[in-house]
């Protein structure tokens, strides 16, 4: 069973979405588990601080070293990738995704406030991890988004194992446009939108070669940082 630790101050916001749909579904059947463990169980003083001001001067408050790298140490398993949900860390990736659910679980620090003592993510190992260039209220949103992409690529969530294959980010592209009945259909601005006569045709080899152009085009166009990298490691396996 992959194994899904979260240290939060708010342990009431999981499983959250993650208890409805795909990983909700898995959930309940044991495929997964999910954890949500309260930092302040391990504050040292009746009022279950968990926070103090800065050294230096600032805004705001700071996670205690004390307090969050006991919490670590009691919920840490071996071998068990411990994460830190941070908008300064690497920015998570489907391949990242992939190495996660192979492995046995991860534990999830959900940081508060200005951040966490510098001190514990170095003593710990912990990995700074940041869904995108944006900052929130805390790690617990963050989080959950990591896990629901560990958990639909865990074995049996997902009906088809090709759905997985061909989704965005797989193999440095995007995934390309999708279509379903009605074949013609007009839209609220009165435009009448037919699907792509290739989707139709039961061709399936102009269907494959239709949908790599539109992987390709659409990467191009959206994500010209990913279409640069992909032709970069095309000209590299060239050398």
């Amino acid at each position: 069973m992959w194994r899904a630790t979260a240290l939060t101050l708010f342990p009431e916001m999981f499983p959250g979405p993650l208890g409805e749909s795909l990983a909700g579904k898995a959930l309940k059947e044991g495929v997964w588990s999910l954890q949500a463990v309260d930092i302040r169980r391990f504050a040292k003083d009746r009022h279950g601080t968990v926070d103090d001001a800065p050294f230096g001067g600032g805004a705001g408050m700071v996670m205690k070293p004390d307090v969050l790298s006991a919490a670590i140490q009691a919920m840490a398993e071996p071998e068990v990738a411990k994460l830190l949900m941070s908008p300064r860390g690497a920015p998570f990736s489907q391949a990242r995704a992939r190495q996660l659910a192979a492995g046995p679980g991860v534990l999830m620090v959900c940081g508060r406030f200005e951040g966490v003592d510098e001190r514990v993510i170095e003593a710990h190992g912990l990995e700074e991890v940041s869904i995108g260039d944006f900052v929130l209220s805390g790690g617990e949103i963050a989080a959950m988004a990591v896990m629901d992409c560990c958990v639909r690529l865990l074995p049996g969530v997902m009906g088809e194992p090709q759905s997985a294959q061909e989704e965005s980010f797989e193999d440095g592209l995007l995934e390309y446009s999708h279509y379903t009945r009605p074949a013609a259909w007009t839209g609220p601005d009165g435009i009448e939108r037919r699907v792509p006569e290739v989707l139709v045709s039961g061709h399936h080899g102009k269907v494959a070669e239709w949908r790599r152009k539109q992987r390709e085009e659409i990467t191009r166009r959206r994500r010209p940082d990913l279409w640069e990298r992909r032709q970069q490691a095309t000209r590299n396996d060239e050398k």
